[in-house]
């Protein structure tokens, strides 16, 4: 429980981390405004000086989560010399993420595809996969991986590591680890890449 946050100019932060931790404690039904101030030490009306309501309060728990876990994807992404080692670690990086925050992750995806989404949303939830992009952009240059459309391959990838990511959040895996998984699905993922499969086969 965080010390009289407020006072220290930190509400926000404050409320925002108390808030990730109660919707994967409770969900996003367990979310109050009341409650969270309480958790946090200050007046039940302070948090509205940050957020209007418990939708708009929802809407910056997604866009910080897209920011967090783009900040996990970037360094990943910038880590090492090899462009296949960086590709498994953007993959382990988001399941990494995806498992740690299963109920943030949901609520990220469910509010950036929302008719009332923001710019800034839709904009910061796309960054992941325009790394993934670039990166088989890249590799497609180095003579690495077959040529093909990006976009459509980098949509693939993200579809296959996305169910890797769901099923192992809610512990489906069967036993196999999520190291395992990982490493199997990008293995396929840059085999098909580098055999050149065809996108329409890939769809």
């Amino acid at each position: 429980m965080t010390d009289q946050p407020y006072h220290h100019g930190k509400l926000r932060e404050a409320l925002l981390e108390r808030a990730m931790e109660t919707i994967e404690e409770a969900g996003v039904d367990g979310l109050s405004l009341r409650q969270l101030a309480r958790d946090v030490n200050v007046s039940h009306g302070a948090p509205a000086k940050h957020f209007r309501d418990k939708q708009a309060l929802i809407d910056a728990l997604a866009l910080a989560g897209f920011e967090s876990m783009n900040r996990r994807i970037h360094g990943a992404a910038q880590s090492g010399d090899h462009l296949r080692g960086r590709f498994v670690g953007v993959a382990q990086a988001y399941v990494d993420f995806a498992v740690a925050h299963p109920a943030l992750l949901s609520v990220m995806y469910s509010t950036k595809h929302h008719p009332d989404s923001s710019a800034e949303l839709r904009s910061t939830g796309e960054q992941g996969i325009q790394v993934a992009q670039a990166m088989i952009t890249e590799a497609q240059e180095a003579g690495d991986l077959a040529a093909g459309d990006p976009e459509t391959l980098a949509m693939v990838c993200f579809v296959s590591l996305h169910g890797a990511a769901v099923l192992a959040a809610g512990k489906h895996l069967d036993g196999t680890t999520v190291e395992d998984v990982v490493a199997a699905t990008t293995d396929m993922l840059w085999a098909g890449m580098a055999a050149g499969v065809p996108a329409a086969q890939l769809s």
